[in-house]
């Protein structure tokens, strides 16, 4: 459960060495832009309509004549903004993450057996991000109001990806390779490092220009840090890798 500062340097290291192969850094991007234009499209017919609605819903108080529509505008952004996320986590899940698997276990985790089936991963994984997508856009919903309090807007947000981060990719990461039992113990045993990555591949998400890489990072992130964790596990335990 604690907090190992080494073992979780050495992952965000491993993490940003592995975004520069081409074929990695393309499963990274293209995610986040396809959630991007998926989300543009729908915003192209909604966006105004759920101003105007959030407007009429407003108490009748003469200073929201001109403050209203501004925040009516605010309050949409910010509802889209997370089911882009999302989105980009899910198409990750489904698509990207099995191939980065591939690359990333072949060259540093060689001899690390896989222990659960590709197809069950698969729907495990897409389950998983959409059980946690969706507590996490209705968390996100409903603190809202919260976001007015000075300094919300920048520890909310944070503290929300960072729990989305974790709580989809840690499985993701072990789906494959993994027994249930041995998930559940590195869990367990990694849970201030995984919260650790968590928030640091959320802090990525605040960088202007490199935030676009910010899901695919997570992703790379989590399965360093879980794949290093069961291959110590399996060591301790006498487990033949």
């Amino acid at each position: 459960m604690s907090l190992r500062i080494e073992s979780l340097t050495q992952t965000l290291v491993r993490a940003a060495r592995d975004l520069a192969r081409p074929a990695i850094l393309f499963q990274v991007i293209w995610p986040p832009l396809a959630a991007f234009t998926l989300w543009s499209v729908v915003a192209w017919f909604a966006w105004l309509p759920a101003v105007d609605w959030i407007v009429t819903q407003l108490p009748d108080w003469s200073w929201l004549d001109w403050f209203g529509p501004w925040l009516a505008h605010v309050a949409v952004f910010l509802i889209f903004a997370p089911l882009i996320y999302v989105t980009a986590l899910l198409f990750i899940a489904a698509f990207a993450l099995p191939r980065m698997m591939t690359i990333v276990a072949a060259r540093d985790y060689p001899h690390l057996s896989r222990h659960g089936s590709p197809q069950a991963a698969l729907w495990g994984s897409l389950w998983n991000t959409l059980a946690a997508g969706t507590i996490f856009v209705i968390g996100w919903i409903l603190s809202l109001p919260l976001l007015l309090i000075p300094g919300a807007l920048f520890v909310l947000p944070l503290l929300w990806s960072a729990w989305l981060n974790q709580r989809a990719f840690r499985f993701d990461a072990l789906a494959e390779h993994a027994l249930p039992l041995e998930r559940e113990a590195i869990y367990r045993r990694e849970r201030g490092n995984l919260f650790a990555a968590g928030l640091a591949s959320a802090l990525v998400g605040y960088v202007p220009l490199i935030h676009l890489l910010a899901p695919g990072f997570a992703a790379l992130l989590f399965v360093h840090l879980c794949l290093a964790a069961l291959r110590e596990l399996r060591n301790e335990e006498g487990i033949t890798l």
